[in-house]
Formats: structure tokens, sequence, C-alpha cells
């Protein structure tokens, strides 16, 4: 394969969760056996949809952009899975990519423009009156992707 043919990635969004944590794993496993390479992505979106989400982060600054505290938490975030996960290679090589806007909107976006062969994303697997009132990001991403999706839960990474 020539230097300007790289092979299409794996996406996976990131929510800073324990579920997008074994999504990143998974991929990362997967990416090793297929030799592709990882795209991971977070998608910055209007902190009163999830009140709390840059929270961590938040707590060392004052006045700072919600852009910034993303990229610091997506940073933290990657840092940490590549010390956890020393020998998952493709996660010490993947690429990062943040963007603003609705998550599942931009994630099928970023799956047309990457040409992505495959998502792997993780899930709370929420049901009932939880799942019928939020949605479910994963689930809307399932039925709208032209590409397969691979949900991932904590305990399956």
């Amino acid at each position: 394969m020539g230097a300007g043919k790289r092979k299409k990635p794996i996406l996976v969004p990131v929510d800073f969760s324990a579920h997008a944590a074994a999504a990143l794993r998974k991929a990362a496993e997967l990416a090793g056996c297929t030799g592709q390479r990882l795209l991971v992505l977070h998608v910055i979106h209007d902190p009163a949809e999830m009140p709390g989400y840059y929270g961590p982060v938040a707590k060392k600054k004052k006045l700072v952009r919600i852009e910034d505290l993303a990229r610091d938490a997506f940073s933290d975030f990657l840092r940490k899975m590549r010390k956890d996960n020393p020998d998952l290679r493709p996660l010490h090589k993947c690429d990062e990519l943040l963007v603003i806007g609705l998550p599942v909107t931009r994630i099928l976006e970023v799956v047309e423009r990457s040409g992505a062969t495959m998502v792997v994303m993780g899930s709370q697997g929420r049901t009932g009156l939880d799942h019928l009132m939020l949605g479910s990001k994963a689930e809307q991403v399932v039925r709208l992707s032209p590409v397969p999706v691979l949900i991932v839960k904590a305990g399956q990474g």
C-alpha cells in the first residue's frame, strides 16, 4: 500500500465514560487485527444537555471556554487509556478529532467524511422510561449509519 493510500479508519466516538473506554479498547483490538487506524472522536455538545459533563476538568480552571475544557478532558481520557493499555498499539497511534455539534449528526458526518468502515461506540443500555425520554444516541447511530456499528458496554470491553 503506497504512502498516500491509508486504510480507512474505525471510528470510535467517546464521551469519557466507562462504556466509551470499553469501546475504545475493543476498537483497538479490532484495529490490531485488521491493520486499520483508529479515529477517536469527541463531540462537544450543549452543556445544558448533560450538566457536569466537563465538571471534573472545570474545577481546575476558571472562565475557560467549553472547547478548551473538552480538549483537556479528551487529552486526559486518551492519556489514561494509553497508560492503562500499553499493549494496544493502535491506541497509541490513533487519530483524534474534536468537533462541535449534536453528537449523532456529527458522528454520521465524520463517518462520511473519513470513509470509516465501521463505528465502535459505548452505550449505557438504558431501558424503559429513561430510554423513551432520552432516546439512545447509540441506537440512533445504529439506525442511521451507512456502515456497521458495534455497541460495547463497560463489562464487555
